[in-house]
């Protein structure tokens, strides 16, 4: 399956081929504030379901309500945008999903179909983090992996403030920073552990977040080298051509120039020859 083809199987797709240009600047313009509507995807989901009081349910609502918001306004601006708004809805199906469930979770906020509101939720928080990676497909490349590295570097201080809020056995900002690394690497030596209900779910978010950054590092680096190996042969390749273009340029100004001297040769020979004789 093709890159191409890839992102469309998993609602991926951006704006169709052969688009209205307007409609790819403002995806490229979207791409960085939709990265941060999706993280706080994590936090909403931390404050509805783990913390428990009504007061964080409440902040983690209005962050679920903005996240709505957010994806909302972007699908109806890209739809007013893009030409093909059908194509559009079937290659970026996972927008419209985020927006959906984003919109059940909200009016399903204290009702009493709680274990279907919280399978809901935990759904658009893996939709969510699924359409940050998509966002930041661009960077999966050999110029992109500076950004990568810098993307896993703030994702690790924030993690180790985390785990320094959450997790009461961690005693320093240096101690949740340590375990956001050992959680994120999926190194586990053990020294720290989450113990509390919260630092173990925000535990596994680290995990899926860090085995995913670790596996786009490593295929970038790799893709790097091969890359170069590809940059190579495609030199020599072009090398190559050219110099079998020069040499049938030559042989064509060989086979002009001698084609111009057999021409020459025989009217020469036509001039010299005697004259037919007269018929009686």
């Amino acid at each position: 399956m093709s890159d191409h083809a890839y992102h469309h199987w998993f609602g991926l797709g951006g704006v169709p081929p052969h688009d209205n240009p307007s409609a790819y600047r403002w995806e490229r313009r979207l791409h960085p504030a939709m990265i941060v509507a999706a993280l706080l995807a994590i936090p909403a989901f931390y404050l509805e379901e783990v913390a428990g009081s009504p007061v964080s349910r409440g902040m983690g609502w209005g962050i679920e309500a903005f996240v709505f918001l957010a994806f909302g306004a972007e699908l109806l601006w890209m739809l007013r945008l893009t030409h093909h708004k059908v194509r559009y809805l079937v290659i970026n199906w996972l927008s419209l999903f985020i927006v959906l469930s984003a919109g059940l979770s909200l009016a399903g906020w204290g009702t009493e179909w709680v274990p279907l509101i919280r399978l809901i939720r935990l759904a658009l928080v893996a939709m969510l983090l699924a359409r940050m990676l998509g966002a930041l497909r661009n960077l999966f490349s050999p110029e992109g992996l500076p950004y990568l590295f810098a993307f896993a570097l703030v994702l690790l201080l924030v993690a180790g403030a985390g785990f320094y809020w959450l997790e009461p056995t961690v005693g320093s900002y240096a101690e949740g920073v340590w375990l956001a690394f050992t959680s994120g690497t999926t190194v586990g030596y053990g020294d720290i552990v989450p113990t509390a209900a919260a630092s173990r779910l925000f535990a596994v978010f680290m995990v899926l977040l860090g085995y995913a950054l670790m596996s786009v590092v490593t295929a970038v680096i790799v893709s790097f080298f091969i890359g170069e190996d590809e940059k190579r042969l495609r030199r020599e390749m072009h090398r190559d051509i050219k110099q079998l273009r020069d040499e049938v340029a030559r042989l064509r100004e060989e086979l002009r120039q001698r084609e111009g001297s057999g021409a020459e040769g025989a009217g020469q020979g036509k001039e010299n020859a005697p004259p037919a004789a007269k018929e009686g």
